[in-house]
This record gives structure tokens, C-alpha cells and sequence, in this order.
């Protein structure tokens, strides 16, 4: 409890269904984040991302060459996390990893990355890296 405030540095576990206001808001600012994904030999494999979180599915997406390590890793079904840090403010979004293909579904993907980013340049072997959050680690106080 640094400053006297309750939780306030400490991790908190967060219920991905109902994510505190102070932490959905969070996840929405203009933030990069790291996508840690693991490789054959269990060693991690971390990397700076943009990402987006749909609170209704509690999925977060990450638009990638398809030729990434990352999209390889993910494609491969294991677990991953996303964390995001701003200052004492950081979130954790971990889950099981998959990856989808179809121009539907990266162009979707797309537009959520350019709602909180900006336009990503054009990349005809894009995928989309998604996460489905079991697990919110974090310390995002409500004062913040």
C-alpha cells in the first residue's frame, strides 16, 4: 500500500467480465504495450505492440506480418500476455492465442487498430494475433 492508498502499487486480479471503469479506459488510451508469447523451447518471446481489447468478447487483437515469430508462436495455441505500462499504471491481459487470416477479419482488425493508433501501412500478408483473456493483472487505481 505505498502512498496510503489501498492497492495502490500493488497487483490487483481483475474479473475480465467486468473490468473496472479506470482499467477499460485505460485500455483504450494511445499506449504500446509488449506481447510476450513463448517459444518452442518455453523460453519467452517479448515484443513491443499496438493492440486493441474488445471488453464485450474479452479478446485482444494484435495486427502482425504473417511471417512474425509472434504470429508463428500464437498460431501454435500456447499462452501469451499483452502488458501495458504508463507510468504506476500497468495492466496484464493473459490467455490462449490463436491467429486469423481471412481479409474479414484482419480488416476488422484494421479499423480497431486505427480507432485507437492511427492507419496501419498496407501489408498484404497481415494476420491478426488474438488473445482470449482469461486472466487481468494490474495496478490502474480509480484516482489515476
Amino acid at each position: 500500500m505505498a502512498c496510503g492508498r489501498p492497492g495502490y502499487g500493488a497487483a490487483v486480479g481483475y474479473d475480465v467480465t467486468d473490468l473496472p471503469a479506470a482499467a477499460l479506459e485505460f485500455l483504450t488510451e494511445r499506449h504500446l504495450a509488449t506481447l510476450t508469447t513463448l517459444r518452442g523451447d518455453g523460453s519467452p518471446h517479448v515484443v513491443p505492440v499496438g493492440f486493441t481489447f474488445d471488453a464485450g468478447s474479452g479478446l485482444v487483437q494484435v495486427i502482425t506480418n504473417g511471417r512474425s515469430r509472434k504470429a508463428a508462436h500464437a498460431a501454435a495455441g500456447g499462452r501469451a500476455a499483452v502488458s501495458q505500462v504508463d507510468g504506476r499504471r500497468w495492466l496484464t491481459l493473459e490467455g490462449r492465442t490463436h491467429v486469423l487470416t481471412a481479409p474479414d477479419d484482419v480488416a476488422d482488425a484494421e479499423e480497431r487498430y486505427a480507432r485507437r493508433y492511427r492507419v496501419p501501412r498496407p501489408n498484404p500478408e497481415r494476420v491478426v494475433v488474438v488473445l482470449t483473456v482469461d486472466r487481468v493483472l494490474g495496478s490502474v487505481p480509480p484516482w489515476a
